[in-house]
């Protein structure tokens, strides 16, 4: 658990927020630009003085009441910024050593192989910074952070000065960091695609306060919150790959489901189709679906392109950032899925809270 109280006031701006993050996961920190988030990252690291106290499990890095602070070089973090910020006249291998270096061998948690293995950087080791792509420069950086053997990484959005395919290139990386590595992530981003992708625990922050935090699946369906009106709000559905269907190259996901073991058939609330992407069946995905790309109907409809059909419940119903627009949420038996739709359609429907509804999703539609 990383646990944080942080107050500081400067000219136009007070930051005044209370942390409980999980030990585990990527926790992200959501917000517009100027809202505090890096200031509380910098404070986590020390290199921020903000009034109250960090612990990182039982260790206190700073209390003010017991006059406790630690310095940067004493907390044992890794911090990667917007730039790779790496040393031009060593190779990729010189740079990792480099933070390597930084830690006693009786310390070392982590050598290099394993960043270098994980950030598939081994063919980039005898090069220097000013020949690789921005992608690889990022994916150094994360790794020399890696070799000081962190207890805690902190990523202040590490993908802002990548371009889109950049980005694509290395948002699969960022994913294995928390699969394969135990330590705890704060993520700082303004970016919904990257918090839907990485998230796990998101802290939504606005004006140095925090408005909301929790898991991902369930902030992320509440349409009280900014994000809802978002545009690419949406949900996020935790699945399992059930069937693949080689002939029109999709595959059958099962929401909510547990991987299968050898003799355990895949069950779930419910299932979607969406593009093969390869995934052997059981694997485990994180699916997207786009408030913008949920229909709603009273009765199942025939004749249709949509792939995707499912019973539901109205849950709630919200306004939108215009007026003509309306957000409706159904329960999908135990997962919720939002709907964008026009006031008009909503009233045309009778939509009201405990009514039968199907759920109508393209299958282009989802984003596994």
């Amino acid at each position: 658990m990383i646990s944080a109280a942080l107050a500081l006031s400067r000219p136009g701006f007070a930051l005044d927020v209370s942390l409980a993050l999980p030990g585990r996961g990527v926790s992200v920190l959501f917000g517009p630009s100027g809202c505090g988030k890096t200031t509380v990252l910098r404070a986590l690291a020390g290199l921020e003085r903000a009034r109250g106290h960090v612990r990182l499990g039982e260790e206190a890095w700073q209390d003010d009441a017991r006059g406790v602070f630690l310095p940067p070089h004493r907390r044992p973090l890794g911090y990667v910024i917007q730039e790779a910020a790496l040393f031009p006249h060593l190779t990729v291998r010189g740079n990792l050593e480099y933070g390597l270096k930084r830690i006693a061998p009786e310390a070392r948690r982590v050598g290099l192989d394993q960043p270098v293995e994980l950030l598939g950087i081994g063919h980039l080791m005898d090069r220097r910074p000013d020949t690789l792509s921005g992608g690889e420069r990022q994916r150094v950086a994360i790794a020399r952070a890696l070799a000081t053997s962190p207890r805690l990484l902190l990523m202040d959005e590490p993908l802002a000065a990548l371009d889109a395919a950049r980005k694509a290139e290395l948002l699969p990386y960022l994913d294995r960091l928390h699969a394969e590595l135990s330590m705890p992530v704060v993520y700082v981003s303004h970016a919904i695609d990257e918090v839907t992708r990485l998230a796990h625990h998101l802290v939504l922050m606005s004006d140095g306060r925090v408005v909301a935090a929790g898991g991902l699946a369930d902030l992320m369906a509440r349409l009280d919150l900014p994000t809802a009106r978002e545009e690419g709000a949406g949900v996020v559905l935790e699945a399992c790959v059930a069937e693949r269907d080689s002939r029109w190259q999709l595959a059958r996901l099962a929401v909510g489901a547990e991987a299968p073991g050898e003799s355990t058939p895949v069950s779930s609330d419910f299932h979607l189709w969406a593009r093969d992407h390869g995934l052997p069946v059981g694997s485990r995905v994180r699916v997207r679906v786009l408030a913008r790309d949920v229909s709603l109907a009273r009765l199942p409809q025939a004749g249709t392109s949509i792939g995707n059909q499912l019973q539901g419940t109205v849950e709630e119903i919200a306004g939108d950032e215009h007026e003509s627009l309306a957000l409706v949420r159904v329960r999908v038996g135990a997962s919720p899925v939002v709907a964008r739709l026009t006031r008009r359609s909503a009233h045309a429907l009778g939509l009201a809270p405990g009514m039968p509804v199907w759920v109508l999703v393209k299958t282009v539609a989802l984003m596994p």
